[in-house]
């Protein structure tokens, strides 16, 4: 998974090569943190007590909710000592530079993805992903993330990952409450396998969101950056985007969520 997310950064070019020299590398056990430092990135190593987080954390199995909550908390002390944060999953693919998507103003709290984009950027109905979003540190983010922590204990939420609590909490009215101003960013430009942009020539983000394993993940995501490298060269022989500007179907992940004969359906697949 490591290798492809940096290696979008290199097929990206010239505009998204350079972020690598910004990306702070967090990882949560000893195996993650050697091979980061092998490849002379930027690395933390964030210490779990009582907690092993090594090897696969099946989406949605206990330690896998762990373990977004402990990330949940690393990111509300990352506010807390004053630095703004882009947050990005390592099974986001960086294509284009986000930033120049971002927007600049100042007055907004939190830019985040969607799986879903119903079309309005301030809806609180888009369906929000925490794969990938920017923070900017004031007493409302830090408010949010102290709030959004205390709930993991909540046994309203005890059975809920980190993601649909915040959900929940935004539903509730937590955002305005707080005095928070939430933009929600296009699917056009920060897509994923939930709902794929539309456009090759915007996008700048594909995430492996709607996917139940690091299997189908890797072989789908593998797939996404072929089909870049086609709509690379292709844009690169000046032909139009609408003959090569097309995503491969993600049948890793859909594959992922049958039952019973998924690691056979994959086998298949990959052959």
């Amino acid at each position: 998974m490591l290798s492809l997310f940096l290696e979008s950064f290199w097929l990206g070019g010239e505009n998204t090569r350079y972020l690598v020299n910004h990306l702070l590398l967090v990882t949560v056990d000893q195996t993650a943190y050697e091979r980061c430092k092998f490849l002379r990135l930027h690395c933390y190593r964030l210490v779990n007590d009582g907690v092993d987080f090594g090897g696969e954390k099946l989406y949605m199995s206990t330690d896998f909710i762990k373990m977004m909550w402990r990330r949940t908390l690393f990111l509300g002390d990352v506010l807390k000592r004053g630095y703004n944060f882009v947050f990005t999953d390592t099974d986001v693919m960086w294509l284009n530079n986000p930033f120049l998507r971002l927007s600049p103003d100042e007055n907004e709290d939190i830019q985040i993805s969607s799986d879903q984009f119903y079309g309005d950027p301030w809806s609180e109905q888009n369906l929000v992903n925490t794969g990938f979003y920017y923070a900017r540190s004031n007493n409302k983010t830090i408010a949010l993330f102290d709030k959004w922590y205390q709930m993991k204990d909540n046994s309203t939420y005890t059975t809920m990952k980190e993601q649909d609590v915040l959900v929940s909490l935004m539903r509730n009215g937590l955002f305005g409450e707080l005095g928070i101003k939430v933009r929600f960013l296009e699917t056009l430009y920060f897509s994923g396998f939930c709902e794929d942009s539309r456009d090759m020539n915007v996008v700048c983000t594909v995430h492996a969101n709607c996917c139940r394993s690091i299997r189908a993940k890797v072989f789908d995501l593998t797939v996404v950056l072929q089909d870049w490298r086609k709509f690379k060269r292709a844009t690169a022989k000046n032909m139009t985007s609408s003959t090569v500007g097309y995503w491969s179907g993600h049948l890793g992940c859909y594959n992922s969520w049958a039952s019973k004969n998924s690691t056979k359906q994959m086998n298949t697949t990959e052959e």
